[in-house]
């Protein structure tokens, strides 16, 4: 069903991806999304002092009655599918603490013109629900491994989940998802001294690997631009390891550039927002668990569409509202300078 004219902003980015989060809360206390462990404590203590915004962010997860139920987010699917929305993306906080969130999966499968259907997820629960998932029409899956040693993957994530999230992995293969990708933040001093092993695992897996700067989304508000890995470091140092072969984007809003390693089967990828923005061809939006838009991972602003959904608000009319929305993306973000605002939530409440 095809409700008019597409969603194109004001600097003639059609949008085709939508991040839907179905919750705001998470299982594990990753440093550089909800650093509460002690261990992100002492690391952060130092930095808070001379920290860009050292305000942290209060915490307050949303009440049951403020998340959106699986019928609601369907239908804003179906609208946004239906101007041009193409891919969807289940995200969180940690997707999979959501309950039944296969249902949702098996509603969303069912929609028209939907090309890729994935989620994000911490892989913790995952083996619970990996076949629920995979019969109800779930494509893809990505993992968060920031380490694949024991102990800086607890000190990272602030938990014990290494073993579990491994095992995730592999039964993602055997099941038959495809690509299976696997993200890693880099943060200097932290796991920086793993980007190697990290690869090697891809290529003994067979797995697309996601590199990723650190940006700006913790709710410490102690990010600094030094404990940012560039992504042109990163490359050198897998350069200087790997045959890498440079791999032709799909498209021009994809995210990481890409390459081969050598004749294995495996994917590297470096995603770097913060020294190498893409904004140019973002055609990304965001829906957060509580039923608000964001036009960008770095808005100040939000837009309700969760009254709209309740308030007896026409298809018709909330169609005409996102593209009212959409006209208004932000150019673009403005890490590193002088005039950066952080995001409004931490990266858990705002959805991957």
């Amino acid at each position: 069903m095809n409700r008019g004219p597409l969603l194109i902003d004001s600097h003639g980015r059609v949008m085709r991806d939508l991040r839907v989060s179905v919750t705001d809360r998470c299982n594990f206390r990753c440093m550089y999304c909800l650093p509460e462990t002690e261990a992100a404590e002492n690391f952060y203590r130092e930095r808070w002092a001379t920290a860009v915004n050292p305000t942290p962010i209060t915490r307050q997860w949303q009440p049951k009655q403020n998340i959106l139920s699986f019928e609601e987010i369907e239908r804003l699917v179906r609208l946004a599918v239906s101007l041009g929305i193409q891919k969807i993306r289940i995200t969180g906080g940690e997707p999979l603490l959501r309950r039944d969130v296969e249902s949702l999966i098996g509603r969303l499968s069912k929609i028209d013109s939907i090309v890729d259907l994935a989620m994000t997820t911490n892989g913790f629960l995952f083996q619970q629900k990996a076949q629920a998932l995979r019969e109800a029409g779930l494509q893809r899956v990505s993992f968060s491994c920031d380490s694949l040693d024991v102990e800086n993957f607890r000190r990272i994530t602030g938990r014990d989940g290494l073993e579990e999230l491994l095992g995730s992995i592999r039964l993602a293969k055997e099941l038959g998802f495809a690509p299976v990708k696997v993200n890693a933040v880099i943060i200097r001093g932290i796991n920086d001294h793993e980007i190697e092993a990290l690869a090697e695992f891809a290529m003994r897996e067979s797995l697309v690997m996601r590199f990723i700067e650190f940006m700006p989304l913790d709710s410490g508000r102690a990010w600094q631009r030094d404990m940012v890995m560039p992504g042109r470091e990163i490359l050198e140092r897998l350069r200087a390891r790997f045959d890498l072969i440079s791999l032709t984007p799909a498209n021009k809003s994809e995210t990481a550039k890409r390459w081969g390693i050598g004749d294995s089967q495996a994917e590297i990828g470096i995603i770097a927002p913060v020294t190498e923005p893409f904004c140019g061809h973002c055609n990304r939006i965001r829906l957060t668990a509580d039923g608000k838009l964001r036009t960008c991972l770095f808005s100040v602003a939000e837009h309700d569409l969760r009254s709209r959904l309740r308030g007896g608000t026409t298809d018709e009319e909330i169609c005409e509202y996102l593209r009212e929305v959409i006209s208004q993306k932000e150019a673009r973000h403005h890490i590193g300078e002088a005039d950066f605002k952080f995001a409004s939530r931490s990266m858990s409440c705002i959805g991957g």
